[in-house]
């Protein structure tokens, strides 16, 4: 009964598995009972083990703040919400499963005092090997904190390493009703107990401070019977869900919701019949562009089902009554999610070309921060290939010490060093942990030729099978040749770096046989760098991976040593600099304007070493030398890469080649070199044209990442979105700066009444909304629909604001809904992307994220969508 894509507004197209599908008639019939009788089953939850449910206790230690609790029972709850622990005399804690993004081994501690508080507790050093499991959580992709338990043997270990990884990201549990994101608080409550095991009155009146006083929320508790002392303390078995939904609809009754009722029922009763519950749902609930077969009208059947299940009074469920109470459960209920959330799920085809595709891609991975002065983690390879990136990149530089080990930098911009080895130890265990699909390592190769030899077997060595050392027998190499498709590449990592020319990798590599025989080490200097500049396919192709930085003339030796000298006394001062400033190099504006004038791009080097060329295939940037020349040589596998700014050239002067080369081969877009704080542009303009690799600082949650995120969430979060059909088929044209409809796609009006704010903030502050679609240039439209600002209520503030319209939407496939909140300091409380492909239409509650897309557990939007299709003035 699910419909496949595309088919949600259009016709029905059968396909009855098991031999069924000859024989049409009776069964379709079946077929149609079974769709409209059913009701919205959303599975979010994954199993929780049952020896994670019962608890096992660990001793926890944190390093960076020195914290050491022995003999903690820690616990998973049923859902697998939280990971939870106490130990005696100490207070409850508790850690959202959203927000742990990888479970690890533990190293064992440095830290001496760690090693000392384990000693005093009867676990030596020796006895701690295969004992840790390390937590890994955070907020966003950069502030990240780790906690450690250490276990009592390492069976224990090595099973909750895996019954944790087992349930952690669970990104359908991201998209849970209002209803489950209430019973989530309610547990949470009831877990952060105080010394003696009981919840403390405090930490409920804190639920509900930024909207009411103290004393009505004690009255509200005494009128339940439950302690309202201020210094009371409540028993967890005396707080039930049910008490705590009715403790929150004392405090904050949901007038809009009763205002709602009464519009629907005339304000004559207490209760909604079936009927009027099925208009209601018809009328309201229902895009009424969707197709009827797939998506039925509600009927009385429908509507008692939905009364049975929501409505607590069971003297109005016998009547087929439901009450204000009930209605309002069922608009928080998963069955009005404001988006299909099989949409959430893996619902594309996976086995069109590479180029088919939208691809989630990060710029300068390593960086944490700025691009001048930043510093290096291998930990971000980490968060962004486990927040389903599947583009990296890797800029390689020769490491300076005795080991000569290759290191990853920003070149010559005062970044702090990684070790390249460690890079791709940390891809090779996240590549494929929330995505299956292919990962493409962008190297930007500043090596010479032995370092790049080191990199090639680092890649071969750790990446065993995983790494695509070769075209696939069934994806030549050719001209004419179309890209491999995901499914085709699952669980592989592909290199992109520039390649010799056959005959030159040829030739090198069999000198570089012949030299092993003999016994010489691989790679010296001088059997390879005879080069002569014919090397690459033509030495005119080079793409440069930055050429916003361009040099004069070729720099000689001297000059090199010369600057490398006043680069490494530059670097030296930075690095007692960073010293002095704790772990944030504060680099001055001065200083980053000294070196914005002093740096000289040093460009890729040409000098490629012929066993790193011999892993390149799917992935070959050249340098772009315009669309007709690429579509003369029609060669797939070619790439190449734009910053914003000369992407942004190219689209204003030729958008629809732009769009045809993206359907034959891929592009990739990074931000310019002026964005050394890192900043991002707006990603949105590239996908209009089809380009798969629009590459983004994933250390900067800003509005543009929001986007991203927000995006790419669909399809099971797996880092690869189809382009709609347009975009893909050589016999369409497509014109991202048209004002009229594309052929065959129907333009909708969509429009957003911003009712009420649920739970924003625990301040009391002022708030305000603001609705924005992101599209097409002719369909984006932003900062011209905000709510007026309600003061000093961050609990429930009401806006009732008339509805925004988005008049003309011409195509909805590419356009989404950005709801914003901020405060009145106008700092963003939360905020969601919601893409108008499976938007839902009627009254919904629209669940909030943070700035880095992490969902927040209580707060909600509640409001009125319309959609409809689009029907031009004087026609209506």
């Amino acid at each position: 009964g699910r419909p496949i894509k595309g088919q949600r507004y259009c016709v029905l197209h059968f396909n009855l598995k098991d031999g069924m599908a000859g024989k049409k008639g009776r069964e379709e019939k079946e077929v149609l009972n079974i769709i409209m009788a059913k009701p919205y089953e959303f599975n979010w939850q994954k199993e929780v083990p049952s020896f994670l449910q019962e608890g096992a206790v660990f001793d926890r230690y944190e390093e960076e703040s020195f914290v050491f609790e022995p003999n903690c029972l820690f616990k998973v709850d049923e859902f697998g919400f939280f990971l939870t622990w106490k130990s005696e005399g100490k207070e409850g804690q508790v850690l959202e499963c959203s927000l742990i993004n990888s479970i690890r081994s533990g190293a064992i501690p440095k830290d001496p005092k760690i090693l000392a508080a384990l000693e005093a507790v009867g676990k030596s050093e020796n006895d701690l090997e295969g004992r840790i499991v390390c937590v890994c959580s955070g907020i966003d992709l950069v502030n990240i904190s780790f906690t450690y338990m250490v276990a009592e043997n390492p069976e224990v270990t090595k099973q909750w390493v895996e019954g944790l990884r087992s349930i952690i990201h669970n990104f359908r549990a991201n998209n849970v009703s209002p209803m489950t994101c209430l019973k989530k608080h309610w547990m949470k409550l009831a877990f952060m107990t105080n010394t003696n095991g009981k919840i403390p009155v405090r930490s409920i009146t804190r639920t509900f401070a930024s909207g009411k006083t103290e004393k009505v929320i004690f009255q509200a508790l005494k009128e339940l019977g439950l302690p309202s002392g201020k210094n009371d303390e409540i028993e967890p078995t005396a707080f039930t869900y049910e008490k705590f939904y009715e403790l929150t609809q004392k405090i904050c009754p949901r007038t809009d919701i009763e205002d709602l009722f009464k519009k629907i029922n005339g304000d004559k009763t207490d209760y909604l019949t079936v009927d009027q519950l099925v208009s209601f749902l018809n009328e309201h609930q229902r895009d009424p562009r969707l197709n009827e077969i797939l998506f039925p009208f509600y009927d009385a059947k429908r509507a008692m089902q939905i009364i049975e299940m929501y409505e607590p009074d069971e003297d109005l469920k016998k009547k087929g009554l439901i009450s204000s109470d009930g209605f309002c459960r069922y608009l928080m209920s998963d069955e009005n999610a404001p988006v299909f959330l099989d949409r959430l799920e893996l619902y594309q085809e996976m086995d069109h070309p590479l180029a088919h595709y939208f691809i989630s891609s990060s710029h300068n991975t390593y960086l944490t921060g700025r691009q001048f002065g930043g510093k290096s983690s291998v930990e971000m390879y980490r968060q962004v290939l486990l927040a389903g990136c599947r583009c990296v990149e890797l800029d390689c530089w020769d490491g300076k010490g005795e080991d000569q080990e290759p290191i990853i930098t920003h070149g010559k911009a005062m970044c702090t060093d990684i070790l390249f080895k460690d890079v791709i130890q940390a891809i090779k265990e996240t590549a494929f942990v929330t995505s299956e699909y292919p990962v493409i390592l962008s190297f930007e190769n500043h090596c010479s030729k032995y370092q790049q030899y080191k990199m090639s077997k680092y890649c071969e060595d750790l990446f065993g099978d995983l790494l695509l050392k070769q075209a696939l027998e069934s994806h030549p190499l050719e001209p004419g040749r179309p890209l491999p498709s995901p499914n085709d590449l699952k669980r592989k990592i592909l290199i992109k770096n520039k390649r010799l020319k056959p005959e030159v990798e040829k030739k090198q590599l069999e000198a570089l046989r012949s030299m092993m025989e003999a016994g010489e080490s691989a790679s010296p200097a001088n059997i390879l760098e005879d080069d002569n500049e014919e090397e690459i396919e033509s030495a005119d192709q080079e793409e440069e991976a930055h050429p916003e930085f361009k040099f004069g003339n070729e720099l000689s030796a001297d000059d090199l040593s010369h600057k490398e000298a006043v680069a490494n006394s530059v670097k030296k001062a930075s690095d007692d600099l960073e010293h002095e400033n704790n772990k944030k190099g504060l680099v001055t504006v001065e200083d980053e304007q000294a070196w914005m004038a002093s740096y000289k791009y040093v460009g890729a080097t040409t000098n490629i070493h012929p066993y790193l060329s011999t892993m390149i295939n799917y992935a070959q940037p050249v340098k772009f030398q315009g669309f007709h020349v690429a579509e003369e040589r029609n060669i797939h596998y070619n790439m190449s890469s734009f910053n914003e700014s000369v992407g942004l050239g190219y689209l204003k002067t030729h958008a629809i080649e732009f769009v045809n080369y993206n359907k034959r081969q891929m592009s990739r877009i990074y931000p310019k070199g002026g964005r050394v704080d890192s900043s991002n542009y707006m990603p949105q303009i590239f996908w209009n044209a089809g380009c798969q690799m629009v590459s983004l600082n994933y250390q900067t949650p800003d509005l543009a990442m929001q986007l991203n995120q927000g995006k790419f969430e669909y399809n099971g979060s797996c880092g690869y979105l189809l382009k709609p059909d347009f975009m893909r088929r050589p016999d369409r044209t497509f014109d991202p700066f048209s004002e009229t409809p594309v052929d065959g796609v129907i333009a909708a009006t969509c429009s957003v009444q911003v009712i009420s704010g649920q739970f924003l903030s625990d301040k009391k502050i002022g708030t305000y909304v603001e609705v924005d679609m992101y599209g097409l240039p002719t369909d984006t439209i932003r900062k011209e629909f905000r709510t007026r600002m309600v003061m000093n209520n961050g609990l429930n503030p009401v806006y009732n604001e008339e509805s925004f319209v988005f008049r003309k939407v011409i195509l909805p496939d590419l356009a989404v809904l950005r709801i914003a909140v901020y405060d009145d300091n106008n700092k963003l409380i939360g905020q969601r992307i919601l893409p108008l492909d499976g938007l839902q239409a009627g009254y919904r509650h629209i669940s909030l994220r943070n700035e880095g897309n992490k969902p927040l557990s209580l707060p909600t939007i509640f409001c009125n969508i319309v959609l409809k299709t689009y029907v031009p003035d004087g026609f209506g």
